[in-house]
């Protein structure tokens, strides 16, 4: 069944949590592509980012938040700021708990907060895989007695169990109404900002510990040849010199390595031929700067 078919459902779905509770994983996992960046880091998605899911009648904008934490930093603030304010908009709201951490302190820091708020929301367990079965059903009836979720979820987002089930609840919770996208569009993100996202993921995955949370990256240029192909430039802030060296690494090599991976995801997201151009700029205090908080969506 497509938009032209019967009655057609249409809303927004939150998912938020914990950093690292595979936020990422699950909504690219829902929406069958690859849409936001998904590291072992915590705290990799910054802005909210809307992915699309269709499901026959349903079409759902996936609402990728920020994970919700303790801010200690302007960025960080406007991080959280940015999480909350996608479940407010949000047509349904669920909650993601790592199965290994349970009732954390940032879990229950959150649902103290959907108190407050008097908020819906349902429970999705996650990384049921890595947890043995009998020690989940206790946890779930732990958080239930803790918050009246409307429903809950055992899934793995890494694998896809249980993530079917969970994609028809959602599609029930959409009201009717006609769909805003066509039924082929995956995320509503202009693709400057996915190409910084991808650049982004790689820096995180080649650095780990060296460059923790000092980078962001920025779509400078974008220029599109007659050939189908497209000349990216981005710049790479950091905010010292000693962190500039690091993404550089001896001769380059680094920036080069982390360019060459960047483009060939870009090239598969894209499905067009990629020249990627990478500029490693220091900016001290960047996090702290409204412009760039603007820039990357916490900001209006």
């Amino acid at each position: 069944m497509n938009e032209t078919a019967g009655t057609t459902r249409f809303g927004f779905a939150a998912i938020i949590g914990a950093p690292n509770a595979g936020k990422s994983t699950l909504v690219n996992q829902l929406v069958g592509a690859k849409i936001s960046i998904v590291s072992h880091k915590v705290q990799t998605t910054r802005a909210r980012i809307r992915a699309i899911m269709v499901k026959d009648n349903a079409q759902v904008v996936l609402v990728d938040t920020p994970g919700i934490f303790a801010p200690r930093r302007k960025l960080d603030e406007h991080m959280v700021k940015s999480a909350w304010a996608g479940s407010a908009e949000a047509d349904a709201t669920a909650l993601l708990v790592d199965a290994r951490r349970g009732l954390d302190d940032e879990t229950e820091a959150i649902i103290k907060q959907l108190e407050a708020n008097k908020a819906k929301a349902l429970l999705i367990i996650n990384k049921t895989d890595l947890m043995k079965r009998d020690l989940l059903l206790p946890l779930a009836q732990n958080l239930n007695e803790r918050f009246p979720f409307t429903d809950t979820f055992m899934v793995s987002a890494l694998n896809g169990s249980g993530v079917e089930k969970l994609r028809d609840k959602l599609a029930s919770l959409m009201p009717e109404g006609p769909w805003h996208y066509p039924g082929d569009q995956s995320a509503d993100v202009n693709l400057r900002f996915l190409a910084a996202e991808i650049t982004r993921e790689k820096i995180y995955e080649r650095l780990h510990e060296e460059l923790p949370y000092s980078s962001t990256v920025e779509t400078e240029g974008w220029e599109e040849h007659k050939d189908g192909s497209v000349k990216i430039s981005q710049a790479i802030f950091v905010e010292r010199d000693g962190q500039k060296a690091i993404v550089l690494g001896k001769g380059g090599q680094t920036v080069k390595t982390i360019g060459q991976l960047a483009r060939a995801d870009m090239e598969k997201q894209f499905e067009r031929r990629v020249h990627l151009f990478l500029f490693v700029k220091v900016r001290e205090n960047w996090a702290q700067d409204p412009e760039r908080l603007r820039h990357m969506g916490l900001l209006e």
